[in-house]
């Protein structure tokens, strides 16, 4: 079961039968434990553009948070309604962090200007975390469609937008694209890497036989070494990364 155009389910409304159930709910343990092992240290000015979880976790940290959501909702940070992939409101240099989880990216289709706009706001120094649709995902949207003209133009193309049963379009990449999307805009990879290694199937095994290993599945992730400098295209429905603005 392929989850919803360019984000992970939303867990609660998972139902009981669904066969990923398991492997959800350690996607998103994994994904909460990735944002607060990167948030920064001290107190910072923060850009959301995710439409997510990750904003209340980071004023929960303690961060003085600008979340861009579509609507209003609940939530203890600043909220501005608008378009993420527009960020025309906010001065140069005016955030310390920018998160751009739930793969906002890949539904962001001109993606190189929403990065180039993410880097004008991020002061020098200052960190964005991005997570994108890859293409092992796309791929296998495709291939379910049984899009196969779609599939072979893929190695050839430069930018891969995959169409999804509901009509919805996303964009999906290679670790060597979003490498040249975040060098163009003149933000410096610290890493990439897909969100977990550890399979769907594995993750929902361990799960059933006990379902009070989820912490130490957990830790496996994140201890788990993964090398960015390898292009391996195989492992992960989506690709993780930090970067850092250079000083002037």
């Amino acid at each position: 079961m392929l989850p919803q155009p360019g984000r992970p389910p939303d867990l609660d409304r998972l139902e009981d039968d669904d066969p990923l159930a398991g492997y959800w709910t350690f996607y998103r343990a994994v994904a909460t434990a990735q944002l607060a092992r990167w948030l920064p240290r001290r107190s910072s000015m923060i850009l959301d553009l995710s439409g997510g979880s990750s904003a209340q976790q980071a004023a929960a940290a303690g961060h003085h948070v600008v979340e861009v959501v579509e609507s209003p909702r609940t939530g203890d940070h600043q909220q501005i309604v608008g378009d993420p992939s527009r960020l025309e409101f906010l001065i140069d240099g005016s955030m310390d962090a920018v998160i751009a989880e739930d793969g906002v990216l890949s539904r962001c289709l001109a993606t190189e200007e929403t990065v180039e706009e993410i880097s004008r706001v991020l002061r020098p120094g200052g960190r964005v975390l991005l997570c994108v649709d890859s293409l092992t995902l796309g791929l296998a949207v495709l291939a379910e469609q049984n899009l196969w003209p779609h599939l072979s133009d893929v190695p050839k193309a430069e930018v891969v937008l995959v169409p999804w049963p509901d009509g919805t379009i996303t964009r999906c990449f290679w670790q060597a694209q979003v490498r040249e999307l975040l060098h163009d805009v003149g933000l410096e990879i610290e890493w990439i890497r897909p969100r977990t290694v550890v399979s769907p199937s594995t993750a929902d095994h361990v799960l059933a036989k006990d379902p009070k290993a989820l912490s130490r599945l957990v830790r496996t992730e994140l201890q788990t070494p993964y090398d960015c400098r390898v292009e391996d295209e195989s492992l992960g429905i989506h690709l993780l990364a930090s970067a850092i603005k250079k000083p002037f």
